[in-house]
């Protein structure tokens, strides 16, 4: 059976963009099947973020590994992902996600910040080894109570993407 997991890099504990993620993932299970781990939001764990070893974290970062789908999500921070989502995923090496589908996803300020996504998380992803088969989503905050329609036009163009994915790659597991 595959799963999905949810990284969350905010900050704020329970946040917009905890809620962003978690919307888009339980889509991502009803398109394909997958279950859905726990969400992890980061800043629950941050006091091990620098600690070598840290059994609970070690465990949370296994997890994500062997997901067959993560949705790592992250506030926009200087036109980039937070440090807390960094420290986390500096955890693996060099193509430590090879086999992961990921979904990078930005919660931005305005529109003027929808490409820091692309520019930014989605080269660490794939420097570690993850499949991004979809354009990340840039989910403007100011459109929070329009969430809905948000996830519905992103998912229309690269659920089918994603969907496929995901099959290529539990088919090559």
């Amino acid at each position: 059976m595959s799963h999905i997991s949810v990284i969350v890099g905010n900050p704020k504990p329970a946040s917009r963009t905890r809620q962003i993620a978690e919307e888009l993932a339980a889509r991502i299970a009803a398109e394909t099947g997958a279950h859905l781990h726990p969400t992890v939001d980061l800043i629950d764990h941050s006091a091990d973020l620098f600690r070598w070893p840290a059994p609970e974290l070690d465990a949370i970062a296994e997890r994500l590994r062997t997901s067959a789908i993560a949705v790592i999500a992250t506030p926009t921070y200087k036109a980039s992902y937070t440090g807390l989502l960094k420290s986390f995923l500096d955890r693996y090496p060099a193509r430590g996600l090879a086999g992961v589908v990921a979904v990078p996803v930005f919660t931005t300020a305005s529109e003027e910040h929808a490409l820091a996504v692309e520019f930014t998380l989605r080269p660490l992803l794939v420097e570690l080894g993850a499949s991004v088969p979809t354009r990340g989503l840039a989910f403007p905050t100011p459109r929070f109570d329009r969430r809905a329609a948000v996830l519905d036009e992103w998912f229309e163009t690269e659920g089918p993407l994603l969907a496929r994915a995901a099959r290529v790659a539990e088919v090559a597991a």
